[in-house]
């Protein structure tokens, strides 16, 4: 489990195929004090275990699921990534919980200055956007995020410049893949609220959350 507080970059050094899986080896700066083999770690949001690691970086394993379901699948060597190490229980939550489970590849469809910030408007996979609400969290390659405002299909964001300097969403551009995590929560509800989830709207407006 993870914050969306990304801690470092990653630089994709190589990839071996090894079937329809692959071996990714990524450099980086980001400390990997405590890291050790068998540890989680967040690649732009994906969760991906480590298999070997040293003082410059560190190997992982990618699943043909995972490189058909997130951008892992189309990164080329140099491409940066997001990097963060999953939470330990003295670990302070400062976005929200991600689980590091790609729900959908989304695309950057407007990115809009604003003073010293920018808006970025993301198009998402339609059976995803009833999880986005305004206000809400969102993951982003890896970066937790909030919904300033959300219509069919699309959200939009604003990111500081700490977050644009800190991420790699400073250097995307319009046209560019993201790996998209809805915020779990609203699974959870929907699944709840469902038929037979034993809550309902009248359960929900008695407790006082409706």
């Amino acid at each position: 489990m993870f914050t969306g507080i990304v801690e470092g970059f990653g630089i994709l050094q190589s990839v071996t195929h090894r079937g329809a899986d692959a071996v990714m080896r990524f450099d980086t700066t980001m400390s990997l004090v405590d890291t050790k083999e068998g540890d989680s770690i967040s690649v732009s949001g994906a969760c991906l275990t480590v298999t070997s690691l040293d003082a410059d970086g560190f190997t992982v394993d990618v699943s043909a699921e995972t490189l058909s379901k997130t951008t892992l699948g189309i990164i080329r060597r140099g491409d940066r990534v997001n990097l963060e190490r999953a939470l330990r229980p003295t670990s302070f939550l400062g976005g929200h919980l991600v689980l590091g489970h790609v729900d959908c590849v989304g695309t950057i469809r407007e990115r809009i200055p604003r003073s010293q910030s920018l808006v970025f408007g993301f198009d998402v996979v339609p059976r995803f956007d009833k999880y986005i609400v305004e206000k809400g969290s969102v993951t982003v390659d890896g970066i937790s995020l909030t919904v300033n405002e959300c219509e069919k299909s699309r959200f939009y964001v604003t990111i500081i410049p700490h977050t644009a300097e800190k991420t790699t969403l400073g250097f995307k551009k319009a046209g560019d893949r993201v790996n998209i995590e809805t915020d779990i929560i609203g699974k959870y509800v929907e699944k709840l609220v469902a038929p037979g989830g034993g809550i309902d709207m009248d359960f929900l407006a008695d407790k006082g959350f409706v």
